[in-house]
This record gives C-alpha cells, sequence and structure tokens, in this order.
C-alpha cells in the first residue's frame, strides 16, 4: 500500500488580540482538514504581531512555558477532534531565558516535544536576538501519525545545513512557519522571490517536498510600520511550486505526495550515498 502524506500551509493576517488570532487559525486549520490535509503549518509567532521590528521590553512578557501556551494548549485538542498533526510556533519562556519555538502536535493532540530556533536574525525590522536566545534543542524531525516531519523556523529557511540535518534525521517533508515582508531601511528591497527560491533549492537538493507559510497584512507595530508579503508555497521534490498564493491571498494551500515514491527516488540520486560519516558527522562535526 502507497504511503502518502498531505500537507498544507496557512496564509493569513494577525492581530493584536491572542484569542482572536488562535481562534482564527484554528478556523483555517479546520478548512485544512476538511481538504484532507494531516500536517498543517499556521505561520511564524502567529499569537500576535511580529514585534521584533523594534526592541520594546513590554512583549517580553507575552512569553510562556511552552507547555503551558494558549497557543498550544487551545490546539491540542483542535488536533486530536480532527485527527491532525500541528507544528505550533510559540514565543517560549523557561526561566530567565526566551527562545523563539516550536511544540509539534501529533494526532492524538500529545505534544511531542520543543524546537528551538537555531539561527536569529538581527538587523533592521527583524531584531530577534533582542528577544530570543539561539537555541539549544538541535535540529529536530517528527515522527508524527503521518510521516517523519522536519520543521524549522522562518531565519532558518535559508541556511542548506538546517535542511540537511534534518534528512539526515529522516525527514520526509520539511516546513518552514515564517514571518517576512518590508525591509525598513530599503523600500525597494523585495526578498519573495530568493526566499522562495532558497526552500526551493533545500527541495531539489534534498529530494524532499517543502511547505513555506508566511502571514500577509500591514502591522503598525511601530511608527513606520511593516507589510508581509505572504507567497506561501508547497514546492514538490523538483522544486516545482504545486501550490502557492500571492502577497495578499488569504486561505489554506493544501498537496499529497507520495512517501514511498520519494524514498525510492531519493536513494536513486545518491545524494545521502557517499557522505563519510566515518570522518565526519554533519550533526556532530569532527570525529577524533
Amino acid at each position: 500500500m502507497t504511503r502518502n502524506i498531505t500537507v498544507a500551509g496557512i496564509q493569513t493576517s494577525y492581530g493584536t488580540d491572542l484569542q482572536d488570532n488562535i481562534d482564527k487559525t484554528i478556523g483555517f486549520i479546520r478548512e485544512a482538514a476538511q481538504q484532507g490535509a494531516q500536517v498543517i503549518l499556521p505561520s511564524e509567532l502567529f499569537q500576535g504581531p511580529y514585534f521584533c521590528v523594534s526592541q520594546e521590553e513590554h512583549w517580553f512578557e507575552h512569553a510562556c512555558e511552552w507547555d503551558k501556551h494558549p497557543c498550544v494548549t487551545q490546539l491540542q485538542p483542535i488536533a486530536k477532534e480532527l485527527g491532525v498533526a500541528i507544528p505550533v510556533s510559540i514565543f517560549e519562556r523557561e526561566g530567565p531565558q526566551y527562545y523563539n519555538s516550536l511544540v509539534m502536535l501529533d494526532a492524538d493532540g500529545e505534544a511531542m516535544g520543543v524546537y528551538r530556533k537555531s539561527h536569529i536574525p538581527d538587523g533592521p525590522g527583524y531584531q530577534e536576538k533582542y528577544y530570543f536566545r539561539p537555541g539549544d534543542t538541535g535540529f529536530k524531525v517528527w515522527n508524527t501519525r503521518f510521516g517523519k516531519v522536519g520543521v524549522g523556523i522562518c531565519w532558518d529557511q535559508w541556511y542548506p545545513e538546517t535542511a540537511r540535518a534534518m534528512m539526515l534525521q529522516g525527514a520526509e517533508v520539511l516546513m518552514y512557519p515564517t514571518a517576512i515582508g518590508t525591509e525598513p531601511h530599503d523600500d525597494s528591497l523585495d526578498t519573495a522571490a530568493p526566499w522562495q527560491r532558497a526552500m526551493q533549492g533545500h527541495a531539489v537538493s534534498n529530494v524532499v517536498p517543502i511547505v513555506g507559510a508566511n502571514r500577509i497584512g500591514h502591522e503598525q507595530v511601530t511608527e513606520a510600520g511593516q507589510t508581509f508579503y505572504g507567497h506561501s508555497f508547497i514546492a514538490n521534490h523538483r522544486g516545482d511550486l504545486v501550490q502557492s498564493f500571492g502577497h495578499d491571498e488569504e486561505g489554506v494551500l493544501v498537496a499529497t505526495f507520495d512517501l514511498d515514491f520519494l524514498d525510492r527516488h531519493r536513494a536513486a540520486w545518491g545524494f545521502f550515498r557517499d557522505r563519510r560519516t566515518d570522518l565526519y558527522s554533519p550533526l556532530t562535526g569532527p570525529k577524533r
């Protein structure tokens, strides 16, 4: 029997009210599940506006322990009810430390653990190093009911080693929740196409489907504000866009992939065949 997986990405705007944002996300999760989706990806930090556009200490009060975060606890019964897996992006607090994190919920509603974002941007409009420590969990792959899912978070998407490390742990699909848009220091700079192409390259180099979920809309967190460019997509193992949105569309993208075919095709390409694991492990470094 063929092993298929049906994945989805959510593209929408978010406001300042936590509960409204959770309820809106639940609505799109239900919509995706009705279309057959089994693993459904909301965008990065959907709990509220993307606050990292500036440095304001009051935002720290919006962080929670990962297993107590309202986005996690309210989506757990939804995952169980619908029988779907949901990667949940959150602002996490652990004691005095803060992280940009992701909790994977499996189809029974159980939290499988936490991944903490490894690559933290620090520039105009994306001042995340003020808020987040670099992740200390390492990259993770989640053995969900439907398949092995690797999830990076936003800035992780630019780095080929992120995708490669997850693939070496057996990932069968890669997902990237994102919040990215205008660059306040340069109105002429539009990174939507390079953002897509970077992940399309990961799809080709690892023979794996990719889901990228970004937010849309203008958010007036600062005087200048910031507009998020959407362009969420699902790419196949060739990097072809099989489903995609533009800059302001709202909804869900859904696509199905044959995991058995992908496994054979990945083996045939040989990208993972000639690694010298006796000398070097991409996960642990040189062996001495």
